[in-house]
């Protein structure tokens, strides 16, 4: 067994508390949240929602995950820098193998010397484990929160889409060649619920929902109670698959303060729009009178789908309760729906960004590939899931681990203390979350229009910012780009991927190797054995390179492709076309040569007649018809 108090110390010199959790992942059946259709959901300690988990920023979190389903897991704690540790990231194949069936692996997340605090989620990163369902709100309290004065109670609400299919049959449905477009799989519905205090709000009383989940409330069966002329901080989370949202509530003012983790100035808003990983705190100020209660609205972004079946129901409602004998306020529509320009707000801690050292361009589109599936790509290439984790690549490779080519060809290598610019392109016409493992990314620069010449489009970065705002989760327009900057502060192997879990698995992701030397010095004595020990229960590979081979050039055995389409002329179709047309010259010629007055003699045209008689009773024959003699 690995001691995790030595390790832990190692965090910091002064550690007040470390909080344990442990975590039986498992199947739950006949989960109905949505009230809907009864289905198999993946939980934790036999029931579903996971709970909430909330940590003093003093602590450190240690979570015990015991995989009790039929397939590898993992848990990635959404946001968390793990400085130096990226093995306890969690996303697999690029910072564990996964935990194998009836194995636990134990999480170690270093809050207290990791700086953060406010706003996270926990979920499954391994086989789409999350969309059926692993998936838990993470918050970090501070003793020095900046607003802490200036609510008097807080609450959080989880939006999510919902689907009564599983994960496995709904990937299987959209990498196929039956759907070459890539249509993605549409949700069967939206979910809203909310919790306080590490537990989630009971249903409304009166309400007769699910039993297997009839702990909490969901949809028109939750409400959020309000006291008059109180001020509330609401933690609002999109930890849904594909949906993005739009959240308001009747009657009532939002101010954002925070930003994935970021607090902000004040910055007052009507909506919030949230994609998917994304997170807010907004303050809400209680109205002085009890005489109706209101309606809280999460309405999908049905822009992102291929079409919307009349089955369902995209805008879902939720209240605001003062008084149970009060009626509902319910006031249903916007004129329009407006996105959360997130670039304009101001992170209360000022942290100046630094001139780039190095720029990546990452251009992200989707095609139908040469095997007739559709997929995601960054710079024309798939990504597949390497052999050896890539943490344990950097950490087996020795000097050769400063190679770019040894994690394979959507890999990226950072020197330590390098300040990167990511400027990410989307040449697709929807918008796409994308979240970056490690870091929290300066947003500082946005185009609407990458393509364009037009400055106002396609602005130039302007040097020299003093604040610019940062998050974990980026939206990239349709069309346009958008210009990220980290400090390559932080040893280790890191995903950056579209946190649309579809898109992820049709390989929309890079990787970004940061100090690799460095990463290899503080792992000394650090990584537990268990983690090899794992990798082996699964058949995979520990050393090498992303393929497994001391070289670290030689990728063979490296999942690679499905590739692009060869469009153009090619070999075949040039032979091809050069046929056509020597046959197209000859007919030319031969009515030419007509026109101009040749002809055939009589005897010439008999013998053609006669050999077109041989050749029909020939054929009569080959296919069993006789013909009579007269």
């Amino acid at each position: 067994m690995w001691c995790f108090i030595p390790f832990l110390t190692l965090l910091s010199p002064a550690i007040a508390g470390v909080q344990e959790i442990w975590w039986n992942v498992t199947y739950v059946q006949n989960a109905n949240p949505d009230g809907l259709f009864e289905r198999r959901v993946i939980g934790v300690n036999g029931s579903w929602p996971p709970p909430p988990i909330e940590v003093n920023t003093s602590d450190s979190l240690l979570v015990h995950v015991t995989n009790s389903i039929d397939k590898p897991a993992t848990l990635h704690h959404h946001g968390m820098f793990f400085n130096s540790t990226s093995w306890m990231d969690g996303a697999m194949s690029v910072s564990q193998c996964g935990i194998p069936p009836g194995q636990t692996f134990d999480y170690v997340v270093p809050i207290n010397s990791s700086g953060q605090s406010g706003t996270y989620w926990a979920h499954g990163h391994s086989n789409g484990i999350y969309v059926d369902g692993l998936r838990t709100p993470l918050l970090l309290h501070s003793p020095n929160e900046t607003y802490a004065a200036d609510y008097d109670a807080e609450f959080t609400v989880v939006l999510s889409d919902w689907y009564h299919n599983e994960q496995p049959a709904l990937l299987n449905s959209f990498i196929n060649i039956a759907n070459p477009g890539g249509a993605e799989p549409i949700p069967d519905a939206a979910l809203i619920y909310f919790s306080q205090n590490g537990s989630y709000l009971a249903p409304i009383s009166g309400s007769h929902p699910s039993p297997v989940t009839s702990a909490v409330g969901f949809n028109e069966n939750a409400t959020l109670p309000f006291q008059p002329g109180k001020t509330y901080r609401l933690r609002v989370i999109n930890m849904g698959a594909f949906a993005g949202f739009f959240f308001w509530i009747d009657g009532h003012q939002m101010r954002i303060i925070e930003a994935d983790g970021t607090d902000t100035q004040e910055q007052p808003v009507d909506m919030l729009s949230l994609s998917v990983a994304q997170r807010y705190s907004v303050l809400v100020t209680a109205r002085n009178d009890t005489s109706s209660n209101w309606a809280i609205h999460a309405n999908m972004d049905t822009t992102m789908f291929d079409k919307v079946p009349s089955t369902l129901s995209p805008n879902i409602t939720s209240t605001i309760t003062y008084s149970s004998s009060s009626n509902l306020t319910n006031l249903t529509t916007v004129s329009s729906y407006t996105m959360v320009n997130d670039s304009a707000l101001i992170p209360t801690i000022i942290s100046p960004a630094l001139p780039p050292t190095n720029t990546v361009e990452l251009e992200f589109n989707f095609e139908t590939m040469s095997d007739g599936t559709n997929h995601g790509f960054f710079n024309d290439l798939v990504y597949n899931l390497p052999v050896v984790p890539a943490i344990m690549s950097v950490l087996s490779l020795g000097d050769n681990a400063t190679s770019s080519v040894a994690y394979g060809p959507y890999s990226f290598v950072f020197n330590y203390g390098d300040v990167v610019d990511l400027v990410v392109k989307n040449g697709d016409t929807n918008q796409h979350p994308f979240h970056m493992h490690g870091y929290s990314m300066q947003i500082v620069n946005k185009a609407t229009d990458y393509t364009s010449d037009d400055p106002s489009l396609n602005p130039p970065l302007v040097e020299g910012q003093v604040n610019p705002m940062r998050r974990d989760t980026v939206t990239i327009p349709g069309g346009g780009s958008v210009t990220l900057r980290i400090v390559a502060d932080n040893p280790g192997a890191w995903l950056f991927h579209c946190h649309i879990e579809w898109h992820l698995e049709s390989g929309l992701a890079v990787q970004f190797i940061t100090a690799p030397l460095e990463a290899q010095e503080r792992a000394q004595g650090r990584v537990p054995s268990f983690m090899y020990e794992q990798c082996a229960a699964l058949g995979m590979p520990t050393v090498g390179n992303a393929a497994g081979h001391a070289d670290p050039s030689d990728l063979s055995g490296l999942p690679l492709g499905p590739w692009l389409q060869k469009l153009g002329w090619l070999p075949k179709g040039i032979w091809a076309m050069a046929g056509c047309v020597l046959t197209a010259v000859i007919g030319i010629v031969t009515v030419m040569w007509y026109a101009m007055g040749g002809s055939i003699t009589e005897e010439e045209m008999e013998e053609e007649a006669r050999k077109r008689i041989e050749e029909k009773e020939r054929k009569g024959k080959f296919f069993g018809l006789i013909k009579r003699k007269s």
